[in-house]
């Protein structure tokens, strides 16, 4: 057969993908292109031709393996070229996202370190194939680490006047035992409106510690122009915030703090006292807050002490917002924005369950929130609208 020649990029090759109907003639032609695309690539790779001697080689072809290849026109079996060094890595790969690519890299070392799930096991064997190699494993996983670690020490160059943070708890493999890591996440809002992950790092625990560690890195990095951080009421949290952005205010996250007050309330019965709370965390003016909250204090301090005191100790605390912002107090008054950060965490985190290894984790959550973070600043929705008083207190 004669030696056919391609120059598709992988945009042509996803076009292909998307206008092919489903019958036997697309997906030979699909596997034909495939194929001599990643012999083109590996070519690329080596900088030799075949049957070629120079001292430029970058290695030497080393045959093909079979590899399942799922596409919207149904399998195809395609071959897939290797190199003697084993780094050779054909792009086919990357039409996958990056966290879609860092999810399937946490996946293959469940699968090669023998801790797979069936669930594991079929989806790698559809991507890949019975056999794995462990250099395709590293080549990948390399090269996100890279793009992870870049995105970790990229320098701040406007003001963030709102950071968010959280913990999320992930289960992780470490030396033959399954333990709990803490994924610690600052998500900010930038000055022009825009929402910006900033920073994540996985610690043992949650902590003062552990805080103060990921804060003073995005000091470091240029954050600055913070005026009030949300967060939950993490005695530790809240007092790396204190000494790391001094002058800034702590937003205690309202929907948690409602919950704290509401759990000091029976739940049959009681819905008159739980109506006037939910009235009171809508409010937007303080002052009408503070005389709001003396009515309920009047009211049921002899029914609800409990209510009352938890009430009292947080209130301050979960109401900084009336003060930093005239408009879209809902966005900055609680976690709720992380939460759902959280649960596209968890959604993809769910195929894992445990991860084979902290780097694992931190590979594929820094990818997912990497992708996130794209798709925040290249909208063309600001996620606050700023008032021009609310600009010039910022300023």
């Amino acid at each position: 057969m004669a030696q056919v020649n391609f120059t598709l990029k992988m945009e042509d090759i996803q076009a292909i993908i998307e206008k092919s109907g489903a019958d036997e003639l697309s997906k030979q032609l699909l596997t034909t292109i495939l194929n001599q695309l990643m012999e083109n690539q590996r070519d690329e790779y080596i900088q030799v031709d075949n049957y070629v001697r120079n001292q430029q080689r970058v290695s030497q072809r080393n045959g093909y393996y079979s590899r399942e290849y799922v596409t919207r026109i149904g399998s195809l079996e395609l071959n897939v070229p290797r190199t003697r060094d084993g780094q050779f890595s054909p792009s086919v790969f990357e039409r996958y996202q990056r966290h879609e690519q860092a999810l399937i890299a946490s996946m293959l070392e469940m699968y090669v370190q023998g801790v797979s799930t069936r669930k594991v096991t079929k989806i790698v064997e559809e991507l890949c194939g019975k056999s794995v190699s462990k250099s395709f494993i590293s080549s990948l996983t390399t090269q996100l680490d890279q793009q992870v670690e870049d995105f970790l020490n990229k320098k701040f160059e406007i003001d963030y006047p709102f950071l968010f943070s959280d913990v999320l708890y992930l289960k992780v493999r470490e030396n033959r035992r399954v333990v709990s890591k803490a994924f610690h996440l600052v998500v900010g809002i930038n000055s022009n409106g825009y929402r910006e992950v900033l920073g994540f790092r996985i610690g043992n625990t949650e902590s003062f510690d552990s805080w103060k560690a990921i804060y003073e890195e995005l000091i470091q990095r240029g954050l600055k122009g913070v005026k009030m951080v949300t967060s939950d009421a993490h005695k530790g949290e809240v007092e790396a915030i204190k000494q790391c952005f001094t002058g800034a205010s702590w937003q205690r996250c309202q929907v948690h703090f409602m919950r704290n007050v509401f759990s000091h309330v029976p739940r049959k019965q009681t819905e008159e006292v739980r109506s006037e709370l939910k009235a009171l965390f809508r409010m937007t003016n303080i002052e009408a807050a503070r005389d709001f909250k003396k009515r309920l204090e009047n009211k049921y301090t002899d029914l609800y002490p409990g209510m009352i005191e938890t009430l009292d100790s947080g209130f301050e605390d979960s109401f900084q917002y009336c003060s930093t912002i005239e408009t879209n107090y809902s966005r900055v008054k609680s976690t709720n924005m992380l939460e759902r950060v959280n649960e596209e965490i968890r959604r993809r985190e769910k195929v894992i369950r445990i991860f084979p290894n902290e780097a694992s984790a931190l590979r594929l959550i820094g990818t997912i929130l990497i992708d996130l973070n794209e798709e925040w600043i290249t909208s063309d929705r600001q996620y606050i609208s700023f008032s021009e008083e609310t600009k010039s207190w910022l300023q």
